[in-house]
């Protein structure tokens, strides 16, 4: 071996290494590989950073910024949110999971679309009183299978497309990869739907692991009303229905500064109007994405953490030596702040 190509292997196996380590972040590893190997004379200066102008890293990149608009405009919720039940059977929730998760790996980055929808599948498998590990592999393997059906699926695609253009003078099209891409994905859904699954091994202590979200943190958060929201004029009890689903529990409303709890179920909401909200992270961005409202500002959320250290949700047991036993909410006034 030369000395060029010892001195590019062992650069190969120093970036191997901080990579498994994990102790730096990839993408400086990556830079700081190239800068050595300009350094080191194995990289020539003169095409040293005719990487960024690839037409791959310029789809990829785009199709990041694309999956980023998916996640904020909450339209992967949306879609989960009416097609996933908890009460399916797993075999027909994996293949309901791993058929959207296919179709978005398709046309965004595969590892996003598993992040988008894992929250879900987690959340439907506490529901369900199941191992999440049952229904997260499958996802996973859908993703990766989707996104062999189009061109932007996957960057090993762009690169074959862009050295079949360099040696027949056209690349590959969108969806020239569909016919092999999507039977094998559609073969390889319909497996670990129905059989695959059943091969994962569930550990020791599935058993108890069934509510794999029950340790997560539950935060006070406030989310604010934007003027064109379709929900004005509503009154905060209709929102209760989409706060179940959802996991949401609705603490009170925030108007012109002023804190409102219980008793602010009838109130009709307006623009600029707050809702104080006790969610995980995940239920919280899902409730967000489902009544399209906004985050509120910095400074009003510190504000609000402070002023609601003291708040809690608490359940209580009406026996039937009670004296509210037999009557109406509304006329105990059951729901009012107690300070």
């Amino acid at each position: 071996m030369t000395t060029d190509q010892i001195t590019l292997f062992a650069l190969f196996g120093a970036v191997f290494g901080l990579l498994l380590w994990g102790r730096f972040r990839y993408d400086l590893v990556a830079f700081a590989a190239l800068m050595a190997g300009v350094v080191l004379g194995v990289i020539p200066v003169k095409g040293a950073f005719d990487g960024f102008g690839h037409p791959a890293t310029i789809v990829v990149a785009l199709v990041l910024v694309v999956s980023a608009g998916l996640v904020r405009s909450g339209a992967v919720f949306l879609i989960t949110r009416t097609l996933v039940d908890s009460s399916r059977k797993l075999g027909s929730h994996i293949a309901l999971m791993g058929a959207i998760g296919g179709v978005l790996s398709a046309f965004m980055n595969n590892v996003a679309a598993l992040a988008l929808l894992m929250p879900v599948d987690i959340q439907t498998a506490r529901k369900a009183g199941r191992v999440p590990g049952l229904s997260l592999m499958p996802l996973s393997f859908a993703t990766i299978l989707g996104g062999m059906v189009t061109l932007i699926g996957t960057p090993p695609n762009i690169i074959i497309a862009t050295i079949r253009e360099d040696s027949l003078g056209a690349p590959f099209k969108m969806f020239d990869f569909a016919p092999v891409g999507g039977i094998t994905a559609i073969a390889g859904l319909l497996f670990v739907a129905f059989i695959g699954w059943r091969f994962i091994p569930l550990g020791k202590n599935a058993s108890e692991a069934s509510d794999p979200m029950a340790d997560m943190g539950q935060y006070i958060a406030e989310l604010t009303v934007p003027e064109k929201s379709g929900h004005i004029g509503k009154r905060v009890r209709e929102l209760y229905e989409i706060a179940d689903k959802n996991d949401v529990a609705i603490l009170g409303l925030i108007r012109d500064g002023k804190r409102r709890y219980g008793h602010a179920n009838a109130t009709k909401l307006l623009a600029g109007d707050a809702l104080v909200l006790e969610a995980s992270p995940d239920a919280l961005d899902e409730f967000r994405a489902a009544l399209s409202l906004d985050f509120a500002d910095g400074k009003r959320q510190d504000a609000l953490q402070a002023a609601g250290d003291g708040l809690q949700v608490i359940e209580v047991v009406v026996t039937d030596e009670c004296g509210i036993n037999g009557k109406h909410a509304q006329t105990r006034s059951e729901e009012r702040r107690v300070g």
